[in-house]
């Protein structure tokens, strides 16, 4: 019990890290190289594809120790991986697009289109949702071989791996508003 609890508190130290690494600002000479201009505090710290592979991998790298699979059920990881892989950067990829365009309207490059942006988030939907199926696809087989002790150890991992993670219980204000963490 105790190596689950070690590996689960492991899992969320990293998960937390990420977090908070991805808060800070930078400071130095190369600061301004990864940063955008804001009003109200000067430069922001913005993830890199770099920075997202690397915390990607962490976060992968954490679910999978917690789980603690056996050699039959490391078999099936590879696929879930992949998928897990394949989110992590369509999810960076619409992130720096959307960046991308909002620094262009900003300097008046490009007009708002509120029916642009519709169909852009439909299209994100609707790709969000195909990667996410794929995910439960190349994870069922090996959710079919967790014991009711890794189960339990995935959905506590998996809810410390989304966006907007509070760390605990309750209500909390997310990126996209005050957001149920439960």
């Amino acid at each position: 019990m105790w190596k689950a609890l070690g590996a689960g508190a492991v899992a969320l130290a990293i998960a937390g890290s990420s977090l908070v690494y991805a808060q800070q600002r930078p400071t130095g000479p190369d600061a301004g190289q990864q940063s955008s201009v804001r009003s109200d505090a000067g430069p922001r710290w913005q993830m890199t594809a770099d920075d997202a592979k690397a915390f990607a991998d962490a976060r992968i790298a954490a679910l999978k120790a917690g789980l603690k699979l056996t050699p039959e059920q490391e078999k099936s990881w590879p696929p879930v991986e992949n998928a897990m892989r394949d989110l992590a950067k369509q999810r960076f990829d619409r992130m720096a697009d959307f960046r991308e365009r909002a620094r262009e309207h900003r300097e008046g490059k490009r007009e708002f289109d509120p029916i642009d942006g519709m169909r852009r988030r439909a299209d994100a939907m609707t790709a969000g949702g195909a990667g996410l199926k794929r995910l439960a696809d190349a994870a069922e087989p090996l959710y079919k071989t967790l014991d009711d002790g890794q189960k339990r150890r995935l959905i506590v991992l998996a809810r410390s791996m989304r966006p907007g993670f509070s760390g605990h219980g309750g209500w909390h204000h997310g990126r996209r508003g005050f957001e149920r963490s439960l």
